[in-house]
């Protein structure tokens, strides 16, 4: 199979010449600019430095704190919580970063432990990078209160935009505005309906809204239909309005942005000026190829406004393969290929465990040793690319209290695949809705350390390998079908898993996950 990486240099010299960079036209960015699930991202501009946050749902740690100098480029930086919220259970969604006054701002979704209802809840911090300080819930509705955003009008008033989760109780989900108290933590005054689902292409849901100012109107963007999984049909629209209260108007052309051959469900974003003035809207969309097993993915468009005074995202194509990117822009790095030699002190930002679950973890010498909790440990990363080989190398004599440890892809805790060694044997694990059962057993190579292959086909189909005698590749059972795995609103995340009795644990020499399938047997 072709790797993106690749696909994206042939199309570079197909389109401008020798990796892109010839001639007088501007760069051409190819999308996503962030592979993997990152849904739900918001983004400020500080200077000539871009910060953006996403959507961690049921993974930790709590929303990546993400940094770019082009839009185009983007290196996880943090991330805005390390340890779960104290008011919080799960569903940690929709972040969205603000600045006002030098001050940083994320306002974002949790439910509550108290009352198992959804709630918007605000952090500050004094840089984007961190450290935040949680504030703790602004609005609980009956219905849950989800995807706030903050927005100070002309006047200097602020104000919270947020949809109540009508959909959850099969209601309208309405669109509210309330101002906000000066310091930006606490409603104030009254709170009004701006927006409810009222169109066809709507369905159930208006969500996910942004709003920017653009001559004498405020634009408010926003996202209708089924979000997230194999039935969904998101698209993206716009209303606008005079005044923060309203009325607001919808565009006569939404959907102004849905999906195309490439890329499906597109919207949740928001929007950022560059230094030349251009509106940028960053967003997310499933790839038609792999579609839900790499998840939402991180998109960027830009956003023109025309001499009606409304708005257009890629001429209403739908979301861009390949466009013109910002002025600084000059170059567009790969990250689908995954390497950690665990040669560092702590961990790499993008490492993730289930919320609640943290492993606990040990780097030393080149090798990360992975402790078991009662129901097993596992540290995980998106996967980038729909094929993929997974490896890594689990030594047997730091095999400790009968652990077995390997590879992992997971869907949630209930869902996922395992390819695992005790030392004497490897085995193939199946765990479907928390019913686990073996597929294959091979012995191992006596003594020696014991390497470990998945290969991912197409995002659903999954094959397994053992190093044997002689450096050779056996795979192990046949071509397991992994459709199960993700969840409706995640994508499919692969890394190394342990499991055992207490005081089990294992270490792992290195971990890899390179685009292709056809690594499988490669020496």
């Amino acid at each position: 199979m072709i790797s993106r990486i690749r696909l994206v240099l042939a199309l570079a010299v197909a389109a401008c010449g020798p990796l892109g960079f010839g001639g007088s036209a501007p760069f051409q960015y190819q999308n996503p600019v962030r592979a993997g699930d990152y849904p739900d991202p918001s983004v400020i501009r500080v200077g000539d430095d871009y910060w953006a946050s996403a959507t961690s749902s049921e993974w930790a740690p709590h929303f990546p704190i993400l940094h770019s100098r082009d839009l185009v480029n983007w290196e996880i930086k943090g991330h805005v919580f390390t340890e779960m919220p104290k008011w919080a259970k799960a569903n940690f969604w929709a972040p969205e970063i603000a600045q006002e006054k030098g001050k940083f701002f994320v306002y974002y979704v949790g439910r509550s432990s108290e009352h198992n209802r959804l709630a918007v809840a605000v952090a500050t911090a004094n840089k984007p990078e961190g450290p935040w300080t949680d504030h703790g819930p602004l609005v609980s509705q009956d219905a849950g209160s989800i995807d706030p955003v903050p927005f100070t009008d002309a006047k200097g008033a602020r104000w919270l935009v947020w949809k109540e989760d009508g959909n959850s109780k099969k209601r309208p989900t309405p669109l509210f505005v309330q101002r906000l108290r000066e310091d930006g933590l606490e409603l104030v005054g009254e709170r009004r309906e701006i927006l409810r689902n009222d169109a066809p292409w709507e369905g159930a849901v208006v969500e996910g809204p942004f709003i920017v100012r653009h001559g004498d109107y405020y634009y408010l963007f926003y996202s209708g239909n089924a979000c997230c999984g194999r039935g969904c049909n998101y698209a993206l629209g716009v209303a606008r309005a005079k005044d923060m209260p309203g009325p607001w108007e919808k565009a006569p052309a939404n959907p102004i942005l849905a999906g195309n051959d490439a890329w499906r469900c597109p919207g949740h974003g928001s929007i950022v000026t560059d230094r030349d003035g251009r509106y940028w809207l960053l967003y997310h969309a499933y790839a038609q190829k792999g579609f839900v097993a790499t998840g939402r993915e991180m998109l960027l468009d830009e956003v023109v406004f025309g001499a009606d005074g409304w708005p257009t995202i890629n001429g209403g194509k739908g979301p861009s393969v390949r466009a013109a990117g910002p002025k600084v822009a000059r170059w567009q790095k790969d990250i689908t290929a995954v390497r950690d030699d665990f040669s560092g002190q702590t961990l790499g930002p993008t490492w993730q465990w289930l919320v609640g679950r943290r492993p606990a973890t040990r780097l030393s010498g080149g090798w990360l040793t992975l402790d078991a909790s009662e129901n097993g440990a596992a540290t995980v990363q998106s996967i980038t690319v729909p094929s993929f080989v997974a490896e890594t190398a689990v030594d047997p004599k730091k095999l400790e209290h009968g652990a077995l440890a390997g590879l992992a892809i997971y869907g949630d805790r209930a869902n996922h695949l395992a390819l695992v060694t005790d030392g004497a044997k490897v085995q193939v694990w199946s765990e479907e809705k928390s019913q686990r059962r073996k597929v294959a057993e091979r012995a191992a190579q006596a003594g020696a350390a014991v390497r470990l292959r998945i290969a991912c086909i197409d995002g659903n189909r999954f094959r397994f390998a053992m190093q044997g005698p002689g450096g050779q590749w056996q795979e192990i059972g046949g071509e397991t079908d992994g459709s199960f795995l993700p969840p409706w609103d995640r994508g499919v995340r692969t890394g190394v898993y342990v499991l055992g009795d207490t005081g089990a644990r294992a270490s792992f020499d290195y971990f890899t996950a390179l685009p292709g399938d056809e690594k499988l047997f490669a020496p």
